[in-house]
């Protein structure tokens, strides 16, 4: 694979997670007016104290390098001085975290991706400039850590020749939107259905297939997945 991706492709058009809808709040709006009745979304004070208490043992002399692995790798929306292919042991790349906002609904549930414990995962390590990362994980956190689905962890990586410490976003399995694991076709329904007022799961899935696909990986997972889909219709959105 490549040694260095900068600068990546530009994001596919009608994300729903751009830079200025992070910066200005109207995706955090949107998520929130969308949220079932019983599921609390933390507060922008509660993403700066976890945003903190991640970064408490981070030099912020450093550099910092963002280890994404689904959206991030095709949409990161965020500076970043360089982004290169990386390997993270220990973790797989699974649509394990039920979507009920955004790309899902309580009518039309979704899946998406997480890490979750087991096996190994190639994405992409984005680097952040020292001076940079406290304001640019702000969007990151506004978009990963709305709603504890996500835990925040420092993973060693492997990138360029080099072992580095990242952060990535893991599966929190204590969560209720933690789904577990599934079979290819159970998991297929869910993305070929899953829709709500930020796009769909199929779309979601395809950038990502398109993604692995420039980064030369064969993610068997992924593959499995593909197979199932074919045979599912494609919805109007």
């Amino acid at each position: 694979m490549p040694a260095s991706l900068s600068p990546l492709p530009p994001a596919p058009a009608g994300q729903p997670f751009t830079r200025e809808s992070l910066f200005d709040g109207s995706v955090m709006a949107a998520m929130k007016a969308c949220a079932p009745p019983d599921v609390r979304l933390r507060t922008q004070e509660e993403l700066d104290a976890c945003l903190d208490a991640t970064l408490a043992s981070h030099d912020p002399a450093e550099d910092l390098y963002l280890f994404g692995y689904g959206s991030l790798m095709w949409n990161p929306a965020i500076h970043h001085i360089d982004a290169a292919p990386a390997l993270v042991r220990g973790w797989g790349r699974r649509f394990c975290l039920w979507l009920y906002m955004a790309r899902g609904s309580v009518e039309h549930p979704g899946l998406m991706l997480a890490l979750d414990r087991g096996g190994a995962c190639r994405g992409i390590a984005l680097r952040i400039a020292a001076e940079q990362v406290r304001s640019e994980l702000q969007l990151v956190w506004r978009r990963e850590m709305l709603s504890g689905a996500y835990a925040a962890r420092w993973v060693t990586a492997e990138c360029q020749g080099e072992r580095r410490r990242m952060l990535t976003f893991v599966a929190n399995r204590e969560h209720p939107r933690y789904a577990g694991r599934m079979e290819p076709d159970e998991v297929a329904r869910y993305i070929a259905d899953g829709r709500g007022v930020l796009g769909n799961c199929r779309d979601y899935f395809q950038h990502t297939v398109d993604a692995l696909e420039g980064l030369g990986v064969r993610d068997r997972e992924v593959q499995r997945l593909q197979t199932a889909l074919a045979s599912r219709p494609v919805l109007p959105n």
